[in-house]
Formats: structure tokens, sequence, C-alpha cells
């Protein structure tokens, strides 16, 4: 699958090692399977588009925190910087907010002295804001500025707002390259193995369930309740779960449940060993908590019912019903996981996400994010996040880990 390009390059590179747009990496690999879609190798092309030293380029970042935000900006910098040569980088604060320059702060430029220790710090030196940005205001911003580079880095609201940016500067017919940089913490977006800030998150999450394992098994009848997060991909509980094993029951949303069902199952463990430790995904039992799909956030997205308190009042019911005395300790460690800075691992693949989006905005590709199959970064289309979820699949092998790290029935119900 090609993707969008701004014409023909036609300055040199001057990276050692280039790729060719005719290197395709398949969506599936697997022997006598269909290949699915194929996709553009990321990397370094031998011709660039824009010059660098004509070249102005823009950063955003959007949508709630996730550990490293800041090591991407860093590494976009530096890749424009010293291994392009381009001449300025601006910094949009405050989200898509920042587009639009009635609502927005002015952008700072982004220098050395600007992203020196940036790395080691959570969050994102630009601030980020959910919500859209009226596209035309937005799009005279840009060209006002003279920017021929705008990354965005964010989650599916985002990168819905660059899939419209592009398509407005290719109607006025200005060059800008739009490419995004997915960011989620939740592991959830299509042609992406792995997200930035995933394993960041699940080291935390596992810190927060030995504190809650070691509350409940501290007093007579403690159950640890811990709500991770996870909208509609139960990735981040079910891959704390199996890293520290010290949970009894794991709730996604891909499984749904029936809380008669769990809660007799909570019971018989209860009367067994007298402590639990549950981990609950933030989407799961949405078909329990009866919620409206008309209520949306302003990135879009579905307000969901909280799961954790609804949870806890039913245990704790449940259990007073029946005389028996549980300790129910609620742990909601969402913000404290989100804000961290990247461990090692995600701050590697936070370098690379970066520097293969400056390689493809520097070629004049646009209208895509860096994905990443089978250890290979490649070029994605924006359209074709509309077209895919993923999910966790309770069939493969992450799940069945949880079902015996937790020795929990397949299902409730």
């Amino acid at each position: 699958m090609n993707t969008a390009i701004l014409g023909e390059p036609r300055f040199d590179s001057h990276c050692s090692h280039t790729i060719s747009d005719a290197i395709r990496i398949p969506e599936h690999i697997e022997g006598g399977a269909e290949p699915g879609l194929d996709f553009e190798l990321a990397g370094p092309r031998a011709k660039l588009y824009f010059d660098p030293k004509q070249t102005r380029a823009g950063i955003v970042t959007c949508g709630g925190l996730c550990p490293g935000m800041n090591n991407v900006i860093r590494s976009l910098f530096l890749e424009l910087h010293y291994g392009y040569g381009v001449a300025e980088v601006l910094g949009f604060q405050g989200g898509y907010l920042g587009l639009d320059p009635a609502r927005g702060t002015e952008p700072v430029p982004i220098t050395p002295e600007f992203i020196r220790d940036l790395h080691q710090k959570g969050g994102t030196i630009l601030g980020c804001s959910r919500g859209p940005v009226d596209i035309g205001l937005a799009m005279e911003n840009l060209i006002a500025r003279g920017v021929n580079i705008l990354f965005t880095v964010g989650g599916d609201g985002t990168q819905r707002g660059a899939s419209d940016l592009h398509h407005e500067a290719r109607r006025r017919g200005y060059p800008l390259s739009v490419v995004g940089v997915p960011k989620t913490i939740d592991n959830d977006v299509a042609f992406v193995s792995r997200t930035f800030g995933y394993v960041t998150a699940l080291e935390e999450a596992c810190r927060v369930l030995e504190s809650a394992h070691t509350e409940a098994r501290s007093i007579p009848g403690g159950i640890g309740l811990v709500k991770l997060m996870g909208r509609h991909a139960g990735f981040i509980a079910a891959g704390a779960t199996v890293a520290n094993h010290d949970v009894n029951f794991t709730l996604i949303p891909e499984v749904p449940f029936s809380l008669g069902h769990f809660l007799a199952a909570l019971k018989e463990r209860m009367l067994s060993k007298s402590h639990a430790v549950i981990a609950v995904a933030e989407g799961s039992g949405q078909d329990l908590l009866k919620a409206n799909a008309s209520g949306r956030d302003a990135s879009g997205n579905v307000k969901l019912k909280d799961i954790g308190p609804f949870l806890r009042e039913q245990i704790e019911a449940f259990f007073k019903a029946d005389g028996i005395p549980v300790v129910v300790r609620y742990f909601d460690p969402s913000y404290q996981i989100r804000s961290r800075s990247a461990n090692c691992e995600d701050a590697i693949l936070c370098n690379l996400f970066a520097r293969n989006a400056v390689h493809a905005a520097m070629a004049g590709k646009t209208g895509l994010i860096i994905g990443s199959l089978h250890d290979r970064f490649i070029h994605v289309p924006i359209e074709l996040l509309a077209t895919r979820t993923k999910r966790l699949d309770p069939a493969n092998g992450l799940w069945r880990s949880v079902l015996a790290a937790t020795g929990q029935p397949e299902c409730f119900g």
C-alpha cells in the first residue's frame, strides 16, 4: 500500500543507508496465510522532497499523557536538526489548540538547549489537550508561519485531526507533510505491534499490584481491587497480571462477565485463601453499568462509566449479605501510571518512531502514521486507522497466560 507523497523528491540525501519504496512489509507472515495488506518499509530515502536548509517543521502533542512523549519530541528534533540540518523546529503548545492563533499560545522554538534532559521527564513539555481545532484556521496559521512539516503525536482523535489537516493542505495546494506518531498507553492502535509507553505502564502497574497484594494478605478478608487503564483493550491489565503473578482475577473489555458468576468465584477464593487481588481494565463490564453511548468526551470517545467504584460496592454488598467480613482496598493509579517517564525499552522505541517519522516527512511522504509490524517500522496511511481496531484476542497466548497465572475460569457466566 503506497502512502501519499507531495511530489517528486529532488534533493540528495546524505544518509549512508537508504530504503527503497519498493521494499514491502506484509501484514501477515504466517506460512500459508494470505499476506493481507503490504506496507512501505520506513527509513531514510535516497532523495528528499524538502531542502533541509529551507525547511521549517512543527510538532504538536495531543490527548492524554503517556510515558515517552518528551522522548519523542527530543528525538524528532535531534533527527531534524543534526540528522538533516533542518533550519527551524517549532513546538505548538497545548495540543491542537496551539494551532489556532486566537485560542493557543505562541509556538516555542525548539533548540538543543530546550530539549536538554527532556527525555528524563514524564509528560510533554509542549502541553496537550483534547478536542478538535478549526481546520481552516489551523491551516492558515501553518501557511502563515511557513511550516512545511507537521508531526502529530497522539491517539485516534489526534490522527483524525491529522488526516483532516492533510486533506485541507492538499485542497489548498499547499505542500505540507503531515506525519503521525501513534500514542496510546493502551497499546490498541492497529498496525502497531507495540505503542510507546506500554511497557513503562506495565512496570508501574506491577508496583501497584504488588502493593494491593501486600494490603490484601495483611488483613483477614483482604481484597485488593486495582483499576487499570484500557478503555476498549485489556493489554495493560493482562500484561501486568502475567508480569506480576499475584493477581487472582483479571477482567478485561474483550471478555464479558456475569457479575453473579464472578462474585461466586471470588467468594470461593476468599473462603479458601482469605485474600484476593483483582485487576480490572477501565472498559470492563460496561454492559453492567449501562453506559450511555451518546455521551462523548472532547476527543469524541464514548464516556465510560466507572467500573472501579461500582465493582467495589458490589463486592462489599455481596459479602455483607452473606455475612462474610471483607475489607476492600481500592487502587486507581491511572494518572500515576501515565505521567511516568519512559523506561529504557520505551525510550528506545520512542526514538525509533520519531526518527522514522522524520525520514518519511523529509522524503515528502504525508497523510501517514509510523506503524510497526514484525519488528519493522512501516508507513501506514492514516485513513486505514479508521478501518481496523486492535483488541486483545482471548484465544491468543497472552490471555491464556492470564488464565494460567490467575487460575480463574475462561469466563464468568
